[in-house]
């Protein structure tokens, strides 16, 4: 059979076009990379353990990188403007059972980063509430009240929701740049000197340390290429998303690598390890506290909320975004594809991404768990693991698509970037598989270190049976995974004429000759 697409009018209630430009897209991936959650989990970790002045520079290099897949990545969302994104466009390039396999890393690193951050609202909420009101507040508190929010927030007009995002992403970054400049206006010794930048021996670095590198790179972009699901509702669906991920990408490397080469000028290159190693998680606010009023800290404090509000925000709308467009192609009950009448926000699926988190909240609090920064932690480090496979497959199949499909892209564009993408996320991946405990914080045999490869694994596994399945069923729903739900005619293919094989004559029945 041979599947054909038709081009059709625009459904009824399709996602709003023409809504958000690229700088709400931008906001949209800062806010779900939430990188004041790197600054206070694990760039302290990562100067304990003697990273240095490595640190600053390992997120100028990851963002070099991701600069060179954001070249493919926009050229692909050029050419099918898709809420699936990297579904999308992993369904072109490498074929429909990779698309929906990288539609399940995505939804599952979504999730754990999600539930992460759920857990941390606790530990963010309580002290700031015990500062200012004396009450102490349960971790499931804090929780509920964002989970109200994203739910209110979830099926509303894009533009109200981008509206909150950006708001909440340009008080976090202001903050941040504040307690930055604090620490470089005063800085240990009363002088900026290049030993805080220079990097005396890159040789010696041991491997735990590369781990923590790793880890913290890797965490400080996760999230951000979930500015291509909302280019159907920009301004410009075949250039805004694209330049919203360039927008996330050079935010995110300036505020992370700014503020950690900050805490560096203020403690000293010298005493950075020790003062990591005695203060951890409150490393970034007891520096600043140094040389900030009281009132100041508390709002630093408060960015924390802030930031874990935003990022829980802009994950649950990618999530959404990836539920709607499945349901669209039919690889997930249709009524997914449902958006509102007024805001034509995709309300059913975000109504369905609220009752998962609900769920999850719920039984928390049944089973009688504290998720504190530790639990945080490692389920956003699962959850950011998935997703560095999830741009690693994203690359390939921009190489693929591009080369194979050449349009007016560059040998930039459509080899060489795509080609470097590939082959550094390919060597980080396989770095970061490689020393899982180191990444973690784990001894080598605990249960999780083997439960995050198994969980990528399973998403493989389910990709592709999931794959099986449609296609075996239905035949013009598989034809149109990748399509955008672009209508699909599936025409048989006609028979091959038969040909009459010639007789060969045989003892009893002798070929006839005339003559």
């Amino acid at each position: 059979m041979e599947a054909v697409a038709t081009p059709g009018d625009e459904p009824p209630y399709a996602l709003a076009s023409g809504r958000i430009g690229a700088a709400a897209v931008a906001f949209f991936g800062l806010a779900a990379a939430a990188p004041v959650v790197t600054l206070i989990t694990l760039v302290p970790d990562a100067f304990a353990a003697g990273a240095g002045q490595l640190l600053p520079w390992s997120f100028a290099g990851l963002a070099v990188v991701l600069l060179f897949f954001c070249s493919g990545y926009a050229a692909m969302a050029r050419r099918s403007p898709s809420a699936g994104a990297a579904y999308t466009q992993v369904a072109r390039g490498v074929g429909r059972p990779a698309g929906l396999t990288a539609a399940w890393l995505a939804i599952a690193g979504y999730q754990a980063i999600q539930f992460g951050l759920y857990a941390l609202a606790g530990a963010a909420i309580t002290p700031l509430a015990r500062a200012v009101t004396d009450v102490a507040v349960p971790w499931w508190a804090g929780a509920v009240v964002f989970w109200a929010l994203v739910a209110l927030l979830g099926t509303m007009r894009i533009e109200v929701a981008a509206g909150v995002v950006g708001l909440l992403a340009v008080a976090e970054a202001a903050v941040l740049v504040g307690l930055g400049a604090s620490n470089l206006l005063q800085p240990s010794g009363g002088r900026i000197t290049e030993d805080s930048i220079l990097v005396a021996d890159v040789g010696a670095v041991s491997r735990p340390v590369l781990g923590l590198l790793l880890a913290a790179a890797v965490l400080a972009f996760a999230g951000f290429e979930s500015a291509g699901v909302y280019a159907e509702e920009t301004l410009r669906p075949r250039r805004t998303a694209g330049l919203g991920a360039y927008g996330a990408v050079v935010l995110l490397a300036l505020l992370l690598g700014g503020l950690s080469w900050s805490m560096i000028v203020a403690a000293g290159p010298e005493r950075i390890a020790g003062v990591a190693g005695a203060r951890r998680g409150e490393l970034l606010y007891d520096l600043a506290g140094e040389r900030l009023l009281p009132w100041a800290m508390t709002t630093g404090r408060a960015i924390l909320v802030v930031g874990v509000l935003a990022g829980v925000l802009a994950l649950h709308h990618a999530m959404a975004r990836q539920l709607y467009a499945m349901g669209r192609e039919g690889v997930l009950p249709s009524v997914l594809s449902s958006t509102g009448r007024r805001t034509r926000a995709p309300r059913a699926a975000s109504v369905t991404q609220t009752l998962i988190a609900g769920a999850a909240l719920g039984g928390a609090y049944l089973a009688g768990a504290d998720p504190g920064p530790a639990t945080a932690r490692w389920m956003i480090l699962g959850g950011a693991l998935s997703i560095l496979v999830l741009w690693l497959v994203t690359s390939l199949a921009a190489l693929l698509h591009l080369n194979r499909v050449p349009g007016d892209e560059g040998a930039w564009g459509r080899f060489a970037a795509p080609v470097l993408s590939t082959v550094f996320l390919g060597s980080l991946a396989y770095l970061a598989f490689s020393d899982l405990p180191g990444i973690l914080g784990l001894p080598a045999g605990y249960p999780l270190v083997r439960a995050v490869p198994a969980a990528i694994g399973g998403c493989l596994v389910l990709g592709l049976a999931h794959a099986a399945v449609i296609r075996g069923i239905w035949p013009e729903r598989y034809a149109g995974i990748g399509l955008c739900g672009t209508a699909v005619v599936i025409t048989p293919q006609s028979p091959a004429p038969l040909i009459p094989r010639q007789r060969t004559p045989g003892a009893h029945r002798p070929e006839r000759i005339d003559g």
